[in-house]
């Protein structure tokens, strides 16, 4: 027998039907695919393991579940057994702007509960993220939240960002608007990788306004963003975070209208005891720069 079909058919006989295991499993599998791995798993027997509507396992089905139920059940327990016994391990994702001006404020935090442990830090888009999740690969990850997570992931929106532009104080722009009358629009586009949730966001904006204006030149955090604007090397855009100080020789102009950024986190399964304290300074850290 396959291990794996055995793991899938675990999670069937617990939740009463594929559909429910599908929502149920902590990592990405699709119907279709359980029903194929089921299918295997039945021929290999030579035995049908249950109905499937309306659902119930069969006297074969009953058998072999509560014999691989015992030990699926016990994994979560044995894993955080032999992880509190080693010393502590982390893995993050997170897109560039978060890695360079936050994580390193969180990881300060995290290191006053668990003076010691090991790290891996994972740069990611928003897709790349539920794809690491997903292969297990990382346990958590700081990220925008576009929609519903995928099934088995779970997600806590924790800010929404609105979109703004930078322009130096003596710029002669007032407002959003006197870009989308032009024609074309002139100029360097200073902003994140096409990848980062705040150039996608502006995408969509601009798609909806009918305008093209793409990046000119790509940086990976606010404070560069800022820093090329100020030195008059174009129009800068962002997301606008609370109680972040404006740069003293710039001016902010609204992108009224564009969706905001929802940042938040994503995270699969159940935390380890560091995951869980990560969560809650990332929660903290969210509650602060909301209040400023």
């Amino acid at each position: 027998m396959n291990i794996h079909h055995l793991e899938l058919f675990y999670y069937v006989a617990k939740h009463g039907g594929i559909a429910s295991a599908v929502r149920n499993i902590p990592y990405g599998i699709q119907q279709p695919a359980i029903s194929g791995q089921m299918a295997k798993l039945e021929e290999s027997l030579g035995v049908k393991l249950f109905n499937r509507r309306p659902f119930s396992l069969s006297p074969a089905g009953e058998e072999l579940f509560q014999f691989v139920e015992p030990f699926f059940e016990n994994m979560g327990a044995v894993a955080q057994k032999i992880r509190g016994s080693a010393t502590p391990h982390l893995r993050i994702a997170a897109p560039t702007m978060v890695l360079h001006d936050y994580v390193p404020e969180l990881l300060h935090r995290l290191r006053e509960k668990f003076p010691a442990f090991r790290l891996n830090i994972h740069e990611a888009t928003q897709p790349e993220v539920e794809s690491l999740l997903q292969a297990q690969e990382i346990d958590l990850a700081v990220t925008s939240i576009e929609k519903k997570p995928r099934a088995g992931l779970h997600s806590q929106p924790l800010l929404e960002l609105p979109l703004v532009l930078l322009v130096p104080k003596k710029h002669s722009l007032t407002n959003a608007q006197e870009l989308w009358r032009r024609d074309k629009i002139e100029g360097p586009l200073i902003t994140f990788p096409p990848t980062e949730p705040v150039f996608v966001q502006f995408q969509r904006g601009l798609k909806a306004l009918g305008v093209e204006w793409f990046g000119g030149i790509e940086v990976n955090s606010i404070s560069l963003i800022e820093c090329y604007v100020a030195n008059g090397f174009g129009i800068g855009l962002t997301a606008a975070i609370p109680g972040m100080r404006s740069h003293p020789q710039l001016r902010r102009i609204p992108l009224d209208g564009f969706p905001p950024v929802t940042m938040g986190v994503v995270w699969a399964g159940s935390l380890s005891p560091i995951g869980r304290q990560f969560l809650a300074e990332v929660q903290a850290l969210a509650e602060a720069i909301d209040r400023a």
